[in-house]
Parts: structure tokens; C-alpha cells; sequence
């Protein structure tokens, strides 16, 4: 059957507006934050979870692959795919809040649902998800979280995104869906427990999209905290800063706690349009007027110092139902961060961060409209200090090269409650923008950058860095989120989980149409249209 045919079915399922197959749709669609790759065929934008399943059923089974986009925020090739060649699954319409329950302490959303508008849902019935949600939360999605490992805002205390959810429908590559969790059973009502019997969430979560694309997930909620506290320090060494992260995260004091690198704060440059919606963000968030005065006081530094140009900075977040009790574990920190040379600063990063955690797209760009691409890694809080030592001998060993072709690298450091610490190393460099580097900031903001000239140079030394580093990690034996099509997986694993995990994508989709090629498995889709094509 011919790929008209194909694209006349999709229409009737999704509606004649749900297909893109203009060159500048397929053009964005083939690029993410850092990768570029084959363009698709089409973009399908599904209404909801009946449609999306009919749709992909429709499409393997004209012998075409398909590839999820969430947010599409990725840097990491999760959705790119070198060849080309499938149909991409923009899930942006399914973004609804299905239903909350409060009596049951539930949530439940389509995929395409932003953390934002989550939170926001939430928010109006006093509510939260324990981890709410990542720096991108205005345009990151739910179904890119679950598939890729989203963390941030409550990391520290609960986890990442795959920490909160209890159930998912997950749509195979036969278009049938898989339903995880208290979910599975066949008199379910309302899924409350994951662990029931082997846990199939958990097979669906981080898989990049390789065993299915999640529709809908049901999360777990919490009464949203009644005090929140923050507090910085600064630090002159990494090596310092680390040791107190780690020393706060045993003592499990915060809700976030994150290391900032000084090459990000000592240019950080707050307009007053930005000052002045922050400040009302703060007070708005801070539980009554008197607290909204003392917000704003220690906003406005309080007797505390800046962040000194050079300093790397603690940030902490604590959160309790009693003023008390975060008062209690502030002080701890205080006191554990002191003790290892840390300097107690303005705690205006934190604070502006919570009071409004989703502010927009813009930072897809770098300073001055450059571009960026991270790394991370996840080790014990133990091997916190060597896996920092290990990166920083390799980048030293760059610094001439770097410093010739205009490269240089942050670092984050964040920590999470399995417990494990977190390191991201950010290269930045200016170049020739991507299409999402022009699409997602708003355009008042983009007006005021000029797009850098091409440097292929600079790219191909950031590109040798990032394997440098990903080869790094991989020794080190750490983990990543976000693995996509830059991080080794498949081969990184001992061979009894490689060939269970093999035996089982096999299972859901033995013809690989299933966003092939994603966390290393096979990429060569056994595909029939082109043939179809040729002989109509």
C-alpha cells in the first residue's frame, strides 16, 4: 500500500489537521536542542489515547516506524532519528488533566500534559506532585519525563519522575495498549498500586520509547507543603561544595538541593522586569502578608552577601507543614555547610527558582544566545568526590583546545533521594541556531540576541568532548537520564540483562518500528513502503 494511503487513513483517524507533511514542519522535526537527523515522513499530532492507538497501528502496520516527541526538548537524540524515515508522534494535544482525586491522592494525565499545567491543576486544590517538575517544566512533558528520567524541583527528598508514578497505558507497536500497574488487572478501578506482582511500570519507564509510547499515567500527590524555606552559600572549591551537598542529602534536611557553578552565576544579569516579576512571584508564594515581607527582605539579600564572582553555590529548598520544623532543618544545614567552608549568601537564586519554577523556554539558548549541550551522571554519595576529580583531570587535559575554539564548560551538581548525587557538565559554545533555538523562546526575548555565524569547528570539538565524557561516566560505572542516542546502554550492561531486555523488545515489537536505534537497540526497522512506493 502506498504512502499516500498511509497518510489518507492517519487523516481520517486524527483529522485532517493533525498531519503535518509541510518541508518546514518536517525540517523542525528532525532536530532536537543539540542532534540533527533524517527528517520524517509526517508529523501526527493525536487527539487523544484512541486515536493515537489506532494510529500506530496504522503505521507499522504499513510497515513504518514511529517515534514519540514529548516537549521536544531533548539534546540527546531521543527523537531523532539518523536515517529518517517514520512518522514522528508529536503527543502535544493529549495534554489534559484527566482527573484529580484527592480522597485517593491521585492524579491522572495524558502525556502530552506539561508540569506546569500540572502543577497549576494541582495548585488549586492545595496539591503537588512530590517531584513537580524540571527547569523546563513551561514545555517539558510528562510522557518525555516518564521515557527519559525527569528530576529536579523536589529531587532531593522524593525522587525523580519515575519515583511518583503508580500506573500507566502504554500504546505498543502493534497499537495495542498495555495497561501497568494495580492498572493491569482486569477489574481495576482506580490505580493506586504499582507493585503488583512483577513491576511492568517500571519495564515502560526511561525506555526512551523504545517498548511503547505512554498516553496516559497516573501519579501519586501530596498536600502541597504550608512553609517553605531557602538558603545559599558559597563555596571556593567544588570539592567543598560536593562534601556539603552530600552531608545535607544523609541528612535528608531539603526538598532540592543543587551546586551551581560559578562560570553561570557571575554574569547572571536579572533585568528589572525579570527582578520585579520574581518579587511579586516570591510574595505571592510566601503564605500571608507578613510572610511575603520577610521574603522579599531576604530576597533583597538581608543583610546577606552576593554569590562572590568565583564561588561555586550551595542552593537549598527545605519544606514542611510547620515554620518550625524548616526553621530546624535550615539550621542543620547551616551548620553542615559552615563546616565545610561554606559561606552563607543571599538566598535569591533558590527563591526566585520555587516562587516560579516554570518561567518559559528561553534557557534554550546560553548567555548571549549561545548554544549549550549537558551531560549527566548518577553515582553513590560516597563517589561523589571522585567522579567530580575524574571530570575535571579529562577537561583540564582540554583546557588549551577549549580555550582556542571559544568551548567552555559549568557544572551542575543536584542531589536525589535514592540517595545519589548528580553531575551535569554543560559545554557551551556560539554557533549557527537550530530550529528550536529560534521556535521555543518567547520572541520578545529572542529580539534582543543575533544569532551567532556557523563554527563547525567549535561543534566538532564539543561533540569530541561529549564522547570524552559519556566514555568517562560509562568506566565510572554512573548512570544517566536522558540516554536517547548519545549514552551507551545496551553495551554498557552485563549480558544477562542485555539479552532479557533484547528478548523483550523483541516481544512488544519484533519488527522494530518502536523508535528504533533509542538506548542502543537495533536500528534498521524492517520497513515495506519505500518498496510500495516504487511499484505504484
Amino acid at each position: 500500500m502506498s504512502r499516500e494511503a498511509l497518510f489518507a487513513a492517519l487523516r481520517q483517524i486524527c483529522g485532517s489537521d493533525a498531519l503535518a507533511l509541510d518541508a518546514a514542519a518536517l525540517e523542525q522535526a528532525r532536530h532536537d536542542v543539540h542532534e540533527s537527523g533524517g527528517a520524517p515522513i509526517a508529523v501526527l499530532s493525536p487527539p487523544d489515547s484512541a486515536a493515537l492507538g489506532r494510529a500506530v497501528a496504522a503505521i507499522t502496520g504499513h510497515g513504518v516506524a514511529v517515534v514519540p516527541r514529548g516537549g521536544g526538548l531533548s539534546y540527546t537524540g531521543g527523537y531523532v532519528l539518523p536515517q529518517g524515515g517514520a512518522v514522528l508522534i508529536d503527543l502535544s494535544r493529549m495534554n489534559r488533566v484527566v482527573a484529580i482525586d484527592a480522597d485517593s491522592m491521585t492524579v491522572t494525565v495524558e502525556a502530552g500534559a506539561t508540569w506546569k499545567t500540572i502543577d497549576q491543576a494541582l495548585a488549586q486544590r492545595g496539591l503537588r506532585l512530590p517531584f513537580f517538575g524540571t527547569f523546563s517544566g513551561a514545555g517539558a512533558t510528562v510522557g518525555g519525563g516518564l521515557s527519559h528520567g525527569a528530576l529536579f524541583f523536589g529531587s532531593a527528598r522524593h525522587g525523580s519522575a519515575a519515583d511518583i508514578v503508580l500506573s500507566m497505558d502504554v500504546v505498543l507497536a502493534d497499537g495495542r495498549v498495555m495497561r501497568t500497574g494495580q492498572g493491569a488487572l482486569k477489574a481495576a478501578r482506580h490505580p493506586v498500586f504499582r507493585g503488583l506482582g512483577p513491576d511492568l511500570t517500571g519495564l515502560f519507564l526511561h525506555d526512551g520509547g523504545a517498548f511503547g509510547i505512554k498516553s496516559r499515567a497516573t501519579l501519586r500527590v501530596i498536600q502541597r507543603p504550608r512553609h517553605t524555606g531557602h538558603a545559599s552559600f558559597a563555596f571556593a572549591a567544588l570539592d567543598d561544595a560536593v562534601r556539603a551537598l552530600c552531608a545535607i542529602q544523609r541528612k535528608g534536611l531539603v526538598e532540592d538541593a543543587y551546586i551551581m557553578d560559578p562560570g553561570a552565576t557571575d554574569h547572571l544579569d536579572i533585568d528589572p522586569a525579570t527582578a520585579l516579576r520574581s518579587a511579586r512571584s516570591v510574595a505571592r508564594s510566601a503564605g500571608g502578608p507578613l510572610a511575603a515581607l520577610r521574603a522579599l527582605f531576604v530576597m533583597g539579600r538581608g543583610g546577606l552577601g552576593p554569590i562572590p564572582k568565583g564561588h561555586f553555590s550551595l542552593h537549598l529548598v527545605a519544606a514542611g507543614n510547620t515554620a518550625g520544623t524548616v526553621s530546624h532543618d535550615l539550621a542543620c544545614c547551616q551548620a553542615i555547610a559552615t563546616g565545610h567552608g561554606g559561606r552563607e549568601v543571599a538566598p535569591t537564586i533558590p527563591m526566585v527558582a520555587r516562587a516560579d519554577p516554570f518561567p518559559g523556554l528561553n534557557g534554550v539558548l546560553g548567555p548571549g544566545g549561545g548554544r549549550w549541550a549537558a551531560l549527566n551522571a548518577k553515582v553513590a554519595l560516597g563517589e561523589a568526590t571522585g567522579l567530580v576529580a575524574a571530570f575535571e583531570a579529562m577537561i583540564a587535559g582540554m583546557a588549551d583546545e577549549m580555550a582556542e575554539a571559544g568551548v567552555r564548560v559549568t557544572r551542575l551538581a543536584s542531589a536525589l533521594a535514592s540517595p545519589s548525587f548528580s553531575f551535569e557538565a554543560v559545554f557551551h559554545w556560539r554557533d549557527a541556531w537550530l530550529p528550536l533555538h529560534r521556535t521555543a523562546p518567547d520572541a520578545a526575548y529572542r529580539a534582543t540576541l543575533q544569532e551567532p555565524a556557523p563554527d563547525p569547528a567549535a561543534f566538532a570539538l564539543v561533540n569530541r568532548l561529549r564522547a570524552m565524557t559519556v566514555a568517562l561516566f560509562r568506566d565510572l560505572g554512573a548512570a544517566s537520564n536522558q540516554i536517547g542516542r548519545t549514552y551507551p546502554f545496551l553495551t554498557a550492561l552485563r549480558e544477562e540483562p542485555a539479552e532479557l531486555l533484547l528478548a523483550i523488545k523483541s516481544a512488544l515489537d519484533p519488527r522494530n518500528l518502536m523508535n528504533p536505534g533509542v538506548l542502543e537497540f537495533p536500528h534498521e526497522p524492517h520497513s515495506t513502503t519505500e518498496q510500495d512506493d516504487k511499484d505504484d
